[in-house]
């Protein structure tokens, strides 16, 4: 596993780092990260994931901040480096969320992108 201090490869804004902390209290178990990752698929190509985790693999990438962490694997960091994760409190569609410069076009979901070469991934948002 690969701890990234300096020149982080995800950011993680204050507002998500606090939600973050409140979800990790509420589950009781301090060891828990958050997953940020990319699978094919989506109405643009690719599509955004999010998952809690225990144990990141030895060669995933993780970003600290304030107390909470970031995971990553190196094959959804080509798609999503330089990323923000943010919490949007919504009363429709609210949560963690990725604001992703890499994306070219995304889906009015917010859960697919394509970066300009996914679109033999893509289906329809049906």
């Amino acid at each position: 596993m690969t701890d990234v201090a300096l020149a982080s490869p995800l950011s993680i804004t204050e507002t998500a780092v606090d939600e973050l902390k409140r979800v990790i209290r509420k589950k009781g178990n301090p060891d828990i990260a958050l997953r940020v990752f990319v699978s094919p698929g989506g109405c643009s190509g690719l599509s955004y994931g999010m998952s809690f985790e225990e144990s990141p693999a030895d060669d995933d990438i993780v970003v600290e901040r304030d107390g909470v962490r970031l995971v990553v694997d190196e094959v959804s960091l080509m798609y999503i480096g330089g990323a923000e994760i943010d919490y949007v409190d919504a009363l429709m569609g609210g949560g963690f969320t990725v604001y992703n410069p890499n994306a070219v076009r995304s889906c009015s979901c917010g859960h697919s992108f394509d970066t300009g070469n996914n679109a033999e991934t893509a289906r329809s948002c049906g």
